[in-house]
């Protein structure tokens, strides 16, 4: 295991892929299905794009990233963990203490191999959802950006293949090429998770979905982080390395659109933004409302045996699990969970391992927050007195016990007729979705924008914000 990245085996790696020849031949042979697929699902029209990429080059905390011209079909996804600390224990469970496992254990394989697939399904669906985007970019920028996080989920996908391949045999390899079989959305062979079924039709869904749906990537990849399978824990290390830019991408995104939002507002003095090519307040608040309350059913139910066996057994831990004061084993602990009981929403105690799956969420919501406040920061600092808020969680809600309530964003219970007839006051209506499909119009020279987004305050790596961060036909 080195720091630095082998770029000159087929399959770039820092795992010393060459001296396990049976392991380097098995990955050769899934790359064409990748590849087959990445031109087949993976971004329209772009193969004869030059893309200003940051590419890894190690795996070191400083300089880890290369920026250069790339273009997208020869881009070289591979596979890379951080470093490996010999001296690495388990830091929870019935196993704290002991040393972190080089190998599967046995009576765990079936488990930790449902988990790798579970996220590893996750990072080719988001490529496909967004495919169809980069037709109506923004601007070069947020092309580049896109294509950014595009390229990364696929080599997030590499990185949960490899350990597939290297520690799971033949059931680790079919799981491999039945990530390649699923498809976001298709009827008969969707992906795992219902948000990685959703359409990500537009620029504003994608802002939103790299802000709330990444950010879930975010903490379930910080939870395997802390697994006692060390390779897997040292894989998602440097996964989230890169799925911080995701989230910047998100968050910057949507601050950006909130901005030109306001400055059309005081520029004409009226909310009403949509007669001069914005997108009003108000249905941000709504794309705001749906996609934060699909993402909250990535975490499952509130209460799960499988969450506190994960935890138990020492494979999969809590965020930052080494900076929380207590026992990391928790067979007496409680914590608060938010439930439905008779048809009311309620707060109650319950066994802390069995409710980690509603800890996870709680940290989630927290940060979540914090960036809803910086968007706030815009809208105040514009002088304008409305203020965009996370729903209830129980808005809806398709998974836990609060999918059985019909709540408004607010939390207030609605009857099942009250939410159909008032439903598009809170979530994305047909003609809402129309509207902002009508703004997707490609905008491709140099330093411009589209007029329904403001420029970010800089470019990146350095560069202007009029730089070519993407070159057709060189």
């Amino acid at each position: 295991m080195t720091t630095a990245i082998d770029y000159v085996s087929r399959i770039p790696n820092n795992v010393n892929l060459a001296d396990d020849k049976r392991l380097q031949r098995a990955l050769e042979q899934w790359q064409p299905g990748f590849l087959r697929w990445w031109q087949d699902l993976g971004p329209v029209g772009t193969g004869d794009m030059d893309v200003y990429l940051r590419t890894a080059v190690g795996v070191d905390a400083g300089g880890w990233a290369h920026w250069g011209y790339v273009k997208m079909p020869d881009y070289r996804w591979g596979i890379f963990l951080t470093p490996h600390d010999q001296d690495r224990r388990i830091a929870f469970g019935v196993h704290k203490g002991e040393p972190a496992w080089q190998q599967v254990p046995g009576e765990h394989r079936a488990t930790l191999r449902r988990l790798i697939v579970t996220q590893g399904d996750t990072e080719p669906a988001s490529v496909e959802q967004q495919r169809h985007l980069g037709q109506t970019c923004p601007s070069l920028y947020d092309l580049r950006n896109l294509f950014q996080v595009n390229v990364e989920e696929g080599r997030h996908l590499w990185a949960m293949v490899y350990l597939l391949h290297a520690y799971f045999g033949r059931d680790g390899r079919e799981e491999a090429e039945a990530m390649l079989e699923r498809h976001s959305g298709d009827p008969d062979k969707p992906r795992l998770l219902g948000a990685f079924n959703e359409r990500t039709p537009d620029w504003l869904s994608f802002f939103m979905f790299t802000f709330f749906t990444d950010r879930d990537g975010k903490y379930q990849l910080a939870s395997l982080a802390e697994s006692g399978f060390d390779p897997l824990a040292r894989s998602c290390r440097f996964m989230l390395t890169e799925e911080a830019h995701h989230m910047f991408v998100g968050e910057t995104g949507v601050g950006r659109v909130i901005q030109r939002a306001c400055e059309l507002m005081r520029e004409h003095r009226t909310d009403e933004v949509r007669r001069f090519g914005g997108i009003d307040l108000a249905t941000l608040q709504k794309y705001l409302n749906f996609h934060f309350s699909v993402s909250l059913d990535l975490f499952g139910q509130e209460l799960s045996t499988n969450a506190a066996n994960y935890y138990t057994l020492g494979l999969k831990g809590r965020f930052n699990e080494e900076r929380i004061d207590d026992d990391h084993v928790l067979e007496d602990a409680a914590y608060t969970v938010t439930t439905a009981e008779d048809g009311r929403i309620v707060t109650r105690e319950a066994a802390a391992l069995t409710a980690l799956n509603e800890r996870l969420r709680d940290d989630y919501i927290k940060d979540c927050q914090r960036g809803v406040d910086r968007w706030n920061k815009i809208i105040e600092a514009h002088g304008i007195d409305v203020r965009l808020a996370l729903p209830h969680r129980a808005f809806h809600r398709a998974i836990g016990s609060l999918s059985a309530l019909r709540v408004d964003p607010q939390g207030r219970p609605l009857s099942a007729e009250e939410w159909q007839r008032r439903r598009y006051e809170w979530l994305p209506s047909p003609e809402d979705e129309a509207y902002v499909a009508s703004l997707m119009v490609p905008v491709t020279e140099p330093g411009k924008f589209a007029g329904w987004i403001a420029p970010p305050a800089k470019g990146l790596d350095g560069r202007p914000l009029d730089f070519e961060y993407v070159r057709r036909g060189h």
